[in-house]
């Protein structure tokens, strides 16, 4: 039994007796005097639980709490193992982090976590410093945009910002009802219908050049008509028309590349000649270009032809940037 699944248990076994002996509960909880001496001390120092010694009855009861105050033990239905599990979790949440926004929110949540690992606690400092996750070209997000985004999301309510389109390098007004929010290679994204073009719209956070809250109720969109307008093709970009790129791999990139999952949608088969044949969806070709141009020697885009020809004109133009001809 867990130190935590044995804090419950003394817990309940004095609230539903009224009171209890040490040699009773060291029979019930079938451990040595030393623990559950730990154990209580853990209850009452650690967690707060006016426990007391009565003479009279010889035993343990619960006395008054600290004025008047009734008392509980929020979160002990997890054991050891699960409050790792939500510590790793923290770690993750903290990577993707905008300014520690995230973090300072769930501050109070992992102060508890710890506080209920007591002596543990040590091996808990211990994992997470075996644990690192490298985030590799990270735009962070200012965390004053990225809050209220969050709060628009909540409240179902329109925002108000100047955005930048990188693509234009220009900066406009926009309204829009936030959607939901999206985070892909390193940063945030806000899908959200846009008001001025009428339609829905992928928004990078750290583009943001102001924002505000505005008094008017977010327009909803359905979840489905969400997922087939922004989701339908490869990476970030979106897009109501879609195409199929037709991909196949040398045997060498073909043993990850068939693991590997560049679309919920995709098609994959392996060829006689030992190849990889991979099909994916998109709307636009920016960042599948990029993806493919990783591969470089190891792939072939056969179809579509558009496709085809952007990735041999990419190619070319890095052979003559690295040549110095460009």
């Amino acid at each position: 039994m867990t130190k935590t699944a044995r804090v419950y248990k003394i817990e309940r076994i004095i609230r539903n007796r009224g009171h209890i002996s040490f040699q009773a509960l060291i029979e019930e909880l079938e451990v040595s005097p030393a623990t559950l001496k730990r154990d209580l001390a853990y209850l009452k120092d650690q967690l707060g639980a006016p426990i007391e010694y009565d003479r009279d009855l010889n035993g343990y009861r619960f006395g008054q709490p600290f004025r008047g105050e009734t008392h509980e033990l929020p979160g002990l239905w997890f054991s050891e193992h699960e409050l790792y599990s939500l510590l790793m979790a923290n770690q993750l949440l903290s990577e993707l982090d905008a300014d520690g926004i995230i973090s300072r929110h769930l501050q109070p949540l992992l102060d508890r976590i710890h506080q209920l690992l007591g002596p543990d606690e040590a091996n808990a400092a211990s994992l997470l410093e075996r644990v690192r996750i490298i985030n590799s070209a990270r735009r962070p997000v200012p965390g004053k945009f990225f809050e209220l985004v969050v709060e628009g999301l909540l409240q179902r309510r329109r925002i108000r910002m100047r955005y930048l389109t990188r693509s234009r390098d220009e900066i406009s007004e926009r309204e829009v009802s936030p959607q939901r929010m999206v985070h892909h290679r390193n940063t945030w994204y806000l899908d959200a219908w846009c008001h001025r073009s009428a339609g829905l719209r992928r928004f990078a956070l750290d583009a943001i050049a102001h924002a505000e809250l505005v008094d008017a109720r977010a327009k909803e969109v359905g979840r489905k008509t969400l997922q087939a307008e922004m989701d339908a093709g490869y990476g970030i970009y979106a897009g109501a028309k879609r195409l199929w790129a037709t991909l196949s791999f040398d045997a060498h990139a073909a043993r990850w590349i068939s693991q590997e999952e560049w679309h919920r949608e995709q098609k994959g088969r392996w060829t006689e000649d030992g190849r990889w044949e991979l099909q994916v969806p998109y709307t636009d070709e920016t960042e599948l270009v990029m993806d493919i141009l990783r591969h470089g020697g190891q792939v072939k885009v056969l179809a579509p032809a558009s496709l085809q020809q952007l990735y041999v004109q990419r190619l070319r133009e890095a052979l003559a940037a690295q040549a110095g001809e460009a």
